[in-house]
């Protein structure tokens, strides 16, 4: 079902599925999704909510992620993805691109994109990923202020503040934030880089009834751990945020060394989604049949040989 089908839309709002997401029993899964084929992909394996990373989006364009990009070039991998897919969206929201009115103007020009939930983190700009050193960080006061205005903005966004505490200042400072925020309208807490089972056991026994989001990134600091395990550490959601981006740009260098040693693609046929499935993934049918003067396109068997 294409996003052209007004079937396609959901009555409720996203900020409301999410939420009915978390609402059931056990952990809500939500892989990393760099662009809308991930999305799409990330559909037909079965998952109800995807999450768009700083990380991926920046590192797609480029760019590192020190937070260069602005929210405008977030909102067009937001509506991207929203609509390839049309699962609930959580998105990594930064520092909010700037102070409080910044903050909010995040919050409507996400919501208006069609995300369902973001995260908004404790450090300053020039942010860093979560999982390297010498972070720097707003004060406990100022980080709830933007918390705080990213609530009084969402008309339905679900909001979950991120602490990058733990490393620098420590379990009991990280939660002591964690609390801060929650008063200020957070619906739900990331504790970030937690490097041990202890540590996250340990934050989840100091926030009762809070949901907490476990972060999966590999070539971090946190120990691989299942959703299952997160799930009997206390956590209510995980996410593994680059991994979809890492895993296609390793196949991307593979694709390209392989053309200038080879001189052409015949040797990494066998490592490509077909025309057929490519084409199943993103609906092809489904568009056309929304057209009458398209002529049902007839796809290709097989690769024609040379000699």
């Amino acid at each position: 079902m294409t996003y052209l089908s007004s079937s396609f839309y959901s009555k409720e709002t996203a900020g409301d599925r999410f939420r009915a997401l978390l609402a059931r029993p056990g952990i809500l899964p939500i892989p990393g999704a760099h662009n809308g084929l991930a999305s799409q992909q990330a559909a037909r394996a079965g998952f109800d909510a995807c999450y768009l990373s700083g990380g991926a989006m920046s590192a797609s364009m480029g760019l590192p992620d020190l937070g260069v990009i602005t929210v405008d070039d977030v909102a067009w991998f937001v509506r991207q993805v929203t609509r390839a897919s049309g699962l609930p969206v959580l998105v990594d929201g930064d520092t909010g691109y700037g102070e409080a009115l910044n903050v909010m103007h995040m919050v409507r020009t996400f919501e208006d994109s069609g995300a369902a939930a973001l995260h908004l983190e404790d450090q300053i700009l020039p942010k860093k990923c979560g999982h390297l050193n010498d972070k720097k960080l707003a004060s406990p006061q100022d980080m709830a202020a933007k918390v705080a205005a990213a609530a009084h903005a969402r008309r339905h966004i679900y909001i979950i503040a991120r602490t990058d505490a733990a490393a620098s200042e420590g379990i009991d400072a990280a939660v002591a934030r964690a609390k801060l925020y929650i008063e200020a309208g957070a619906d739900a807490i990331f504790p970030e880089a937690l490097i041990t089972e202890e540590m996250f056991r340990e934050f989840a026994r100091r926030m009762p009834g809070v949901p907490l989001l476990a972060n999966m990134t590999e070539f971090g600091k946190t120990p691989f751990y299942t959703q299952e395990q997160f799930e009997d550490f206390g956590y209510k959601m995980v996410i593994w945020p680059v991994t979809s981006l890492r895993v296609a740009a390793k196949a991307q260098e593979n694709l390209y060394a392989a053309i200038k040693k080879d001189g052409g693609t015949h040797n990494c046929v066998e490592q490509m989604l077909t025309r057929k499935d490519l084409y199943a993934t993103i609906d092809y049918d489904g568009f056309e049949a929304l057209d009458s003067t398209i002529v049902k396109t007839i796809v290709p068997e097989a690769i024609p040989q040379v000699g």
